[in-house]
């Protein structure tokens, strides 16, 4: 097979760079591919607010004037300064099960990367943690979420034979949402607001949530996963672009915040319907009847998506975490919702993890992060 490398240029290959993404999971059962909008948006410098310091090459694989592959290149000059390193990122990969195909785009990203003084390739990995990051190795006959990377089993062999190796795994848990919350967790909860002079928020209007609180959440998650790999602090540009792009579509019964005694933001569990089965049968498109099938996702659904949770440093392994779940697990229940799906935890983060403890749950999936020395 001959393969031939093009970086992108214009809107239009930007369009076929996307679309190739989308369309290589159009029949898969387990996947949930993005809104074409959402990818050209985060894609697209002058949209969103990381592509004015990050540096950015988009490829394609062409094979008989047909695209079989993508892979995208990033260079976060602020995380390779958090973190004191030379790294390269690559994202938004897919490709046909080719080896020559898998080989060129990596060749073409990591010349790429090499030529901008880079040591080391690693992903896959978006601009911010908020992006959807790391290969699904385990897991690949359940279903996917909004928020992660669903790839065919074969991505993986072709990874390890171009030379990429572990850098870190996140774990995935599917949890029984209880029809009746333990008594205990009621009594730690009202011990823990009691002892700490906490209270949780409930809201009646979007406009009160982003007006109030939309900022104070994002710089809870700044202080509370700054110390999480490759996390990167989000600039007031970024915040901004993120509000505008996710809160129109949180439900207000699934957003649980917990104030001090000053009214200072220290806790909050965001969790939304899983749009999967709304995003496979609009395959990519909100029109014609896309934006049907997201609306029905938040009003029937059975499953929840657990999208953030966060404790201010100050206040962790001090049992707040109780209350988040006192607030959270009955609305879920009273709304239908049957299973809540975890966001990807860290192995290492077994702060995170020790909580599902206390509920019927299965670590169903396991997704990584890989490198590559350049």
């Amino acid at each position: 097979m001959s393969v031939i490398i093009k970086e992108v240029r214009t809107k239009s290959e930007l369009k076929k760079f996307i679309w190739f993404g989308i369309n290589m999971y159009k029949n898969c059962q387990f996947a949930a591919p993005p809104l074409m909008m959402d990818d050209l948006m985060n894609l697209s410098k002058g949209k969103n607010p990381a592509l004015d310091f990050c540096d950015t090459a988009y490829f394609l694989a062409y094979h008989d004037k047909k695209i079989v592959g993508r892979i995208a290149g990033i260079i976060h000059p602020v995380a390779n300064e958090t973190w004191n390193h030379k790294n390269a990122r690559f994202g938004w990969v897919d490709f046909i099960d080719d080896t020559e195909v898998s080989k060129a785009l990596f060749e073409a990203v990591e010349v790429w990367a090499k030529s901008k003084g880079m040591d080391h390739l690693h992903g896959p990995l978006g601009f911010t943690d908020l992006d959807n990051e790391g290969a699904l190795i385990e897991g690949f006959d359940k279903l996917g979420t909004l928020a992660t990377i669903y790839n065919y089993p074969y991505y993986i062999k072709h990874y390890e034979d171009l030379g990429l190796v572990k850098e870190a795994d996140w774990n995935e848990y599917l949890i029984t949402v209880p029809e009746v919350l333990p008594e205990r967790f009621l009594r730690i909860s009202e011990l823990v607001k009691q002892k700490y002079q906490l209270r949780s928020l409930r809201f009646n209007s979007k406009q009160e949530l982003v007006k109030n609180y939309a900022k104070k959440i994002f710089d809870l998650l700044n202080v509370s996963y700054q110390d999480l790999f490759g996390f990167t602090k989000l600039n007031e540009a970024q915040i901004y672009f993120y509000i505008k792009l996710y809160f129109s579509f949180f439900r207000l019964d699934t957003i649980f915040l917990v104030v001090n005694e000053k009214e200072d933001l220290i806790a909050l569990g965001i969790s939304m319907p899983s749009f999967t089965k709304a995003l496979q049968k609009a395959k990519g498109s909100i029109l014609p009847f896309g934006w049907f099938y997201m609306l029905r996702a938040l009003n029937k659904n059975d499953i929840i998506d657990l999208y953030l949770m966060a404790v201010h440093p100050d206040y962790q392994n001090k049992g707040v975490n109780s209350i988040i779940f006192t607030e959270m697990m009955p609305v879920a229940a009273k709304n239908g919702y049957k299973f809540a799906e975890s966001n990807p935890e860290l192995e290492t983060n077994t702060k995170m993890s020790s909580q599902w403890d206390n509920f019927e749950h299965v670590n169903h999936k396991k997704r990584r992060v890989f490198i590559k020395k350049l």
